[in-house]
């Protein structure tokens, strides 16, 4: 199953991810990010772990979707 993500969960991880990277992440941050995983999983009926996941690898690691595009 191909894990559907909106743009608004990718801008709210990215903006997680730069603050920790800064080691300024705070709580705030990781709890509205969290929080719209758990609504996004609920109102999609997606994993929300998979939810997640996939987030974290779209945001951490984009070559690896560059990568796929080249076979």
């Amino acid at each position: 199953m191909a894990i559907e993500l909106t743009d608004e969960l990718i801008e709210l991880e990215r903006a997680a991810w730069t603050e920790q990277q800064e080691n300024r992440l705070t709580v705030e941050t990781a709890q509205r990010v969290q929080a719209a995983i758990t609504a996004h999983a609920e109102a999609t009926g997606q994993p929300r772990y998979e939810i997640e996941r996939e987030l974290k690898r779209v945001v951490r690691h984009p070559a690896e979707d560059e990568d796929q595009g080249d076979d």
